[in-house]
């Protein structure tokens, strides 16, 4: 009997033993998933075989970031380091994974020593989600052999809640000779396709400084493809040799993608500056009088609100164009913005002539100021016009605009009979030469004659200066005695935003100055 006692408690003391250690790894399991995170430094000075501390850092970016989980910052110290960087791990919605600067000094990612290969990244996110990365100077990766694409940050798959903040990015290059003949000159600056079974979004690309790129027929951001939801603001992009900021389709970049959601979509692009995005940095690529880049385009994407930013001296300034037979730019508004000094058009709508015909759709154009655009003349040798309308507009808005045309400027060109249900009016021009409007392919220097010749500007001004404060700058805002104060036509604060181009309130009193500045 005593010999059973013994037995049994033996069993449950083994027992309890077990249980004890598996509660105790569950526990220590447990502790270790609600430490609080962890910061890990990343110094020129340090090694990689270091724990990664203030005294005892990492050497690489990379060593550093095989190290992280959930929740961890990386704090790099200033100095230049030769890798490139790929991020093995994402974060969570509540424990985001930190890549930033030390304060008050700036770590530079150069590509100087890298043989560029295919398409190829300084800075790597795939299927990467819920990161930050803040800080960082990303240049000098470049090449000549036909095909390549250098990019300072690709972000692609399943990837969504990613932030690219005040980040300086520059001499990412392709320096192939030409494009289309035997190979191709491309690109990127930041680099972001939509290519995984979900949609990229909660995308924040924001205080960048990104200049002096050679992207050849790319883009300094791009977007394209399944992205849904996204915010680019406050950066400064310029000395470009092609397109600024392009919000696009997928058809070209991933073809196999569903045609329903193959496209960016739901996003704004606020309080930018781009200047110097132009064809005539690199002519002898591009030819001596080729001025086709844009600085803001959506190209088949939709529902983009572009609004707040300074676009000058560059090739064209907003585009709501289409380069696809199968998806419209649709659902967008441009606001609030100043666009001048241009060679070609300020704000280009339509399809590119000839070329395409999904066209530009159900778009808004209110409370811009255009001014001295159309320095050179098109490419079929004509004035493209302040506003440039193509082929297949249809049911578009272009309300509350003031449109300060050069002496032998014109205000509104319309292509040709194509599209329909567009609505043009409560616009404010003047030119210090003779008014011109095309429409449909035939001229109109008298306001009453256009008016009835186009159906449109009804309530539109003409012929009397807007009174800006200054031509000579330019200064595009208003004197308090300008004719444009609160002479615009309210339609809703959704359509109009609430802040006009210098973040005050847009409708005050119920009243609303046409142009981007609400002057009171």
């Amino acid at each position: 009997m005593k010999r059973i006692i013994v037995e049994k408690a033996a069993i449950w003391l083994f027992i309890g033993i077990v249980l004890l250690n598996s509660c105790s790894e569950e526990a220590r399991i447990s502790f270790n998933n609600q430490s609080d995170p962890a910061t890990y430094y990343v110094s020129v000075e340090g090694k990689d075989t270091n724990p990664g501390t203030y005294e005892e850092p990492f050497k690489s970016i990379n060593g550093a970031l095989r190290k992280i989980v959930p929740g961890d910052t990386v704090l790099v110290r200033g100095g230049v380091y030769y890798e490139k960087i790929s991020f093995p791990k994402s974060g969570t919605p509540s424990k985001r994974i930190t890549i930033k600067a030390f304060p008050e000094e700036r770590p530079v990612i150069d590509g100087t020593h890298v043989t560029v290969e295919g398409w190829m990244a300084l800075v790597t996110m795939e299927n990467a989600r819920n990161i930050t990365f803040e800080g960082f100077d990303i240049c000098n990766l470049s090449g000549s052999a036909p095909d390549i694409d250098p990019e300072g940050i690709r972000i692609t798959g399943n990837s969504s809640d990613i932030t690219i903040k005040d980040c300086n990015i520059y001499n990412i290059k392709n320096n192939y000779p030409t494009f289309g003949d035997g190979g191709w000159r491309s690109a990127h600056g930041i680099f972001v396709l939509g290519n995984g079974s979900t949609s990229i979004s909660n995308l924040t690309i924001t205080g960048c400084n990104i200049h002096d790129l050679q992207t050849g027929t790319s883009e300094t951001i791009t977007l394209a493809g399944n992205i849904d939801g996204f915010t680019i603001s406050n950066n400064k992009i310029y000395n470009i040799e092609n397109i600024g900021i392009i919000v696009a389709g997928g058809d070209n970049l991933f073809k196999e993608g569903d045609l329903s959601t193959n496209f960016a979509r739901n996003g704004v692009i606020c309080d930018n500056e781009l200047f110097n995005v132009s064809h005539t940095l690199s002519p002898k690529v591009w030819g001596e009088t080729s001025y086709g880049a844009i600085a803001i385009y959506v190209c088949g994407g939709a529902n983009t609100v572009i609004e707040r930013n300074k676009v000058y001296n560059s090739d064209r300034g907003i585009g709501l164009v289409s380069e696809s037979n199968d998806l419209a730019t649709k659902d967008c508004i441009v606001r609030n913005n100043f666009v001048y000094n241009c060679y070609r058009t300020g704000i280009y709508m339509g399809d590119y002539i000839n070329y395409t015909s999904g066209g530009t759709e159900n778009c808004y154009v209110l409370n811009n100021t255009l001014f001295f655009n159309n320095s050179v003349l098109g490419y079929f040798g004509e004035i493209e016009g302040e506003i440039r309308l193509t082929e297949n507009c249809t049911n578009n808005v272009i309300k509350n605009n003031i449109v300060y045309g050069r002496p032998t400027d014109v205000f509104i060109h319309k292509y040709n009979d194509t599209g329909s249900g567009n609505i043009i009016d409560n616009n404010f021009y003047y030119t210090s030469g003779t008014s011109k409007w095309i429409w449909e392919g035939k001229e109109f220097h008298d306001f009453e004659e256009w008016k009835i010749a186009s159906g449109q500007d009804n309530y539109s001004i003409n012929g009397i200066p807007p009174k800006l404060v200054s031509k000579s700058l330019p200064d595009l805002h208003l004197q308090i005695s300008s004719p444009a104060r609160n002479n615009g036509q309210v339609i809703s604060e959704d359509l109009h935003g609430s802040k006009d181009i210098d973040g005050s309130p847009r409708i005050v009193n119920d009243q609303i100055s046409i142009g981007a500045h609400q002057v009171n």
